[in-house]
């Protein structure tokens, strides 16, 4: 499978496209300057040379003509950034990672958004894709460290159930990460908005933290 990840280069989408080239799939780090993306693409693969990483860099339009797109962009540039690609993204399934946050004096908060989640924002953005949600409570920097071990719950939202499906396979293509069926679109808010709560506790105890469900 080829995965393609807006917004790339950034902190997150690093990581992640890190974790899935490991799990030995195409991955295409996209972002607004393709020399950019190259570069960082080169940067990943330098770092781990032995795990022989199908990780490359292009332009947005180049991650978003992969089989299944991630969305990991700033919250605040996001739509700009996937309407000029509406129709090439049209029929595939798209997943949002984006959180939208804010910084309130010392805290960080979520964003209280007219459609209750930024998931449901970018799907009223893309009528023609189904959209998922996931990917929005792991470290960035433990996702870009392949000789970190990983255990986490990845919490799944989307109205499509082909959609969510595709998603959880993903999530469970990457070694200690396990895709849950948290429900439709409309419980995406909650989930994003708990993200706050996970950089609280990080900043507080000074740790990277993971999300972890029992009892399933």
């Amino acid at each position: 499978m080829h995965v393609g990840i807006l917004g790339g280069t950034g902190p997150a989408g690093r990581g992640l496209g890190c974790r899935l080239a490991a799990a030995g799939l195409t991955v295409t780090l996209g972002s607004r300057e393709r020399e950019r993306a190259e570069r960082v693409a080169d940067q990943l693969t330098a770092a781990w040379p032995g795990r022989n990483l199908a990780l490359r860099g292009g332009e947005n339009a180049a991650a978003a003509a992969a089989d299944i797109v991630v969305i990991g962009t700033p919250w605040d540039g996001t739509l700009e950034t996937v309407r000029p690609l509406r129709r090439v993204l049209e029929g595939k399934v798209v997943v949002s990672m984006v959180t939208a946050l804010l910084r309130v004096g010392r805290e960080i908060q979520a964003v209280d958004l007219p459609r209750g989640s930024f998931a449901a924002t970018l799907q009223a953005a893309l009528p023609g894709s189904p959209v998922s949600a996931a990917f929005h409570h792991l470290p960035a920097e433990d996702l870009a460290d392949l000789d970190q071990g990983l255990l986490a719950d990845i919490l799944v939202c989307a109205d499509d159930a082909g959609a969510k499906e595709a998603t959880i396979s993903l999530v469970d293509a990457m070694e200690g990460l396990r895709g849950l069926d948290a429900g439709r679109l409309s419980q995406a808010g909650p989930v994003e908005a708990f993200t706050a709560v996970c950089i609280a506790v990080n900043v507080r105890y000074k740790v990277r933290t993971y999300v972890r469900l029992g009892g399933i």
